[in-house]
């Protein structure tokens, strides 16, 4: 398993090493002790597995607020998505910046985001299945979101058309105007 860290602290892609053969393929989503030596301490409590049928489905930008705050592994199961994680710690020198990759059942990528992100993706294909893990059980109460087509994030969606949203996402509000409690730990 290769755990790779990228532009924003806190963000990590994660490569599971696979093995094939003439039966098909395995491989480890998870290892605590692998992320542990990389200084990612996380006790996940909960797994939740989402479809999307249509190519352009975007789910997010979301997160929850302390006290409940959620770190998510995610992974894409079928087909493929543009996984993508806003820092949204006042205080953290990349506070609005925005980090994206693509996630495969094909490249079986995997992305980490800590707690004190926004989290969203749009999906690439029709039919696509993701899993994600994420260490606090879902809150409503704390469940809050920023608009996906915020200028001042400015996020490069591969998309050149009106995403498919939830009637949440569509009213969601600019970073600026968001509820936030998350402040960088120094």
């Amino acid at each position: 398993m290769k755990l790779t860290k990228t532009t924003l602290e806190g963000v990590w892609i994660i490569e599971p090493a696979v093995y094939g053969d003439h039966r098909g393929w395995f491989m480890e989503t998870y290892n605590e002790d692998i992320f542990s030596k990389n200084g990612i301490n996380l006790k996940f409590l909960q797994d939740n597995h989402s479809f999307s049928a249509t190519k352009g489905t975007l789910r997010g930008l979301h997160y929850q607020l302390n006290p409940k705050a959620q770190s998510k592994l995610v992974r894409c199961t079928r087909g493929a998505i543009y996984d993508v994680a806003v820092d949204i710690r006042k205080g953290s020198p990349t506070y609005g910046k925005w980090f994206g990759v693509e996630l495969s059942a094909d490249n079986k990528k995997q992305l980490l985001v800590s707690k004190g992100f926004a989290h969203g993706f749009v999906t690439l294909v029709e039919d696509v299945e993701v899993m994600y893990k994420v260490d606090e059980l879902y809150s409503p109460d704390l469940d809050r979101g920023i608009s996906w087509s915020d200028p001042e994030i400015g996020i490069s969606w591969p998309i050149d058309f009106k995403p498919v949203l939830s009637a949440k996402d569509e009213l969601a509000p600019s970073l600026k105007e968001a509820d936030l409690n998350f402040v960088l730990d120094i």
